[in-house]
């Protein structure tokens, strides 16, 4: 037993640790409400051992001191904060993409308090309607007027995704700002951390508490992996690249392409911009997927959704399946401009081959029959090559406008060039000269040269002349047989979702298609989502239950340690009355 003094030692100690403890209880309760704050606990730990020897019979015997506060620690679980983070970029990538879908949806089905099938469906109309007076201007006028208003339509749908496109790129950018922001919080607070840390004396909660919460930030923008070293210094990779490490943090940059104005992440510190070599900070060399551990981060997911481009029909019609799923398919709004692109593609070439047709120069010269080339020469002079597979107007069986003149008039024009070019071939035996049309192919490199949404115009000669649209024989009769084939086009098979679906549709049925199917894929991400936003928040409220501050928990320690409190105090007042009665009565 501890001499008289050495118990009133004893009794401070407790209460010292009493009180300390009752701070602690308190500045838990004062933060309830404070965003990010963590739980701290007290610690108790025994103070030094005064050790003497006595008789030799008896053995060695020893005296403590008192009761100390051992530590004062984060009441955090690793493996909850792990699962969390994981689950939180899961759930951030999964609801980005379904935001993305669901703007797809708003442009596709509403445009202006209208829906946009209803211009594809008046347009069908008016060509019923043709069908019944081929050669009345009213009904000749309504399809231009309807051509035109299909057009514009299609336009303002289109440009509406390019528009978002731009909002998802600027997302981009403020995403990849604020993981740089991120990026340098976590590496001050680490360098605090390991400052304030380093002498063993005191754990820096409120550092940590902060740096916990811009990791948990950090979870839904990017995938990254953590480790904290022995000097409590936490070191970060992003998509398998050092990010933070304990001598400083590497910026991610940004390069924008010329054209698209689109970014794209990259590490500077792995780069060579001036050689035009480039370390990109998101691969999708892999399929995107929770079996791969690769759909994690709402910048990815941005960056997907996005797509590298603006895309057009080209980018789905005559693309081979495999190549299809590794760029248009994973990508939510080039997937949604291609699919749109195609019908109008599919509508304005059906039409247009329709009022104009074509055919291959070896079946109708004959002096190609058995191949080879023919040189004819523009109205500028110019020499065109003519081979077997060059497409011609078929002269013979075209019908023409009121003018009765060739070539017969389109309905839907091309920005960059006009559907023929003149030509005049010479035969050689003979001297004969004889006009042909020579069809101008679509450029695969010059989008002004396409059918497509951004580069055709309704025919400025119709909308000047409606009775130039094709509808006589070249007899001057009228020609019905014209008029029931354009309606026939509406009803024909021929266009495909994607590579990977193998039935055909007509246009109105397509257009379904492509509703229900960008419907479908938004249901999925959509529920997937949800189901990612509810287990995170089971598994934040396990945690919170580890880390957060309970009221009534609080309150039952703060009346455990006053009692301490009391105890110590009422130990050193029977201590204190002790030593009194002895000095008094000993003298």
């Amino acid at each position: 037993m501890a001499n008289g003094f050495g118990s009133m030692f004893i009794g401070v100690a407790g209460l010292q640790s009493a009180q300390n403890a009752l701070h602690t209880t308190a500045n838990n309760l004062s933060n309830v409400d404070t965003n990010g704050y963590v739980r701290q606990s007290v610690i108790f730990a025994d103070r030094d051992y005064v050790k003497f020897s006595g008789n030799a019979a008896i053995g060695k015997n020893q005296a403590g001191l008192g009761v100390k506060i051992g530590d004062v620690v984060h009441s955090r679980d690793v493996f909850l904060d792990r699962l969390y983070r994981t689950t939180l970029s899961r759930e951030a990538f999964y609801a980005s993409t379904h935001e993305a879908v669901s703007e797809v949806q708003d442009y596709y089905q509403e445009l202006e308090g209208q829906q946009f099938q209803e211009a594809l469906n008046d347009f069908w109309v008016s060509f019923q309607e043709l069908a019944k007076y081929p050669d009345d201007a009213i009904y000749q006028n309504l399809v231009i007027q309807k051509a035109q208003l299909f057009i514009s339509r299609g336009e303002a749908v289109y440009e509406g995704l390019k528009k978002y496109q731009l909002n998802l790129n600027q997302q981009i950018k403020d995403d990849v700002k604020r993981v740089n922001e991120l990026g340098k919080t976590i590496y001050e607070l680490n360098d605090q951390i390991c400052k304030i840390e380093s002498g063993n004396l005191e754990t820096a909660m409120t550092l940590r508490d902060a740096r916990d919460q811009a990791l948990d930030e950090l979870s839904t923008l990017v995938d990254y992996t953590y480790s904290e070293t022995a000097n409590g210094v936490v070191k970060i990779s992003i998509e398998g690249q050092e990010f933070i490490s304990e001598i400083g943090y590497h910026e991610i940059m940004l390069r924008r392409d010329g054209s698209t104005g689109f970014v794209t992440p990259y590490w500077g510190y792995l780069s060579e911009p001036k050689q035009n070599r480039y370390t990109n900070v998101f691969r999708f060399d892999k399929d995107i997927s929770t079996a791969n551990q690769n759909d994690l981060g709402e910048i990815k997911a941005l960056l997907l959704a996005r797509g590298d481009k603006v895309a057009n029909y080209r980018d789905v019609l005559g693309v081979n399946k495999s190549y299809y799923n590794k760029t248009t398919d994973n990508s939510v709004m080039l997937r949604a401009e291609a699919q749109l692109d195609q019908l109008f593609h599919g509508i304005m070439t059906a039409m247009n081959n329709t009022f104009c047709p074509n055919v291959s120069a070896s079946s109708y010269l004959p002096q190609l029959a058995g191949g080879g080339t023919l040189k004819m020469y523009s109205k500028t002079g110019q020499e065109i090559t003519v081979g077997e597979d060059t497409l011609i107007l078929d002269m013979d069986n075209c019908s023409v406008g009121a003018d009765e003149k060739l070539p017969p008039q389109e309905l839907f024009a091309r920005n960059g060039t006009e559907r023929y070019t003149e030509a005049v071939y010479t035969d050689p035996a003979t001297g004969e000269k004889k006009t042909y049309y020579i069809y101008n192919e679509e450029d695969p490199l010059d989008r002004s040269k396409q059918y497509t949404i951004r580069s055709v115009h309704v025919n400025e000669e119709l909308i000047m002349n409606e009775t130039l649209l094709p509808h006589l024989c070249q007899n001057g009769d009228v020609d019905q047989k014209l008029a029931e084939a354009v309606v026939k086009e509406w009803s024909k098979a021929g266009l495909y979702l994607s590579p990977n679906d193998g039935t055909p549709y007509n246009f109105s049925d397509y257009y379904a298609v492509m509703i229900g199917d960008i419907g479908t894929y938004g249901n999925v991400v959509g529920a997937y989502a949800s189901q990612l936003e509810e287990s995170a928040l089971t598994v934040d409220n396990q945690r919170q239950n580890v880390i957060g501050v309970s009221d009534d928990e609080e309150l039952t320690y703060m009346i455990k340690y006053q009692n301490a409190y009391n105890a110590s105090s009422r130990f050193i007042n029977v201590i204190n009355e002790m030593l009194e009665q002895l000095i008094t009565q000993l003298g």
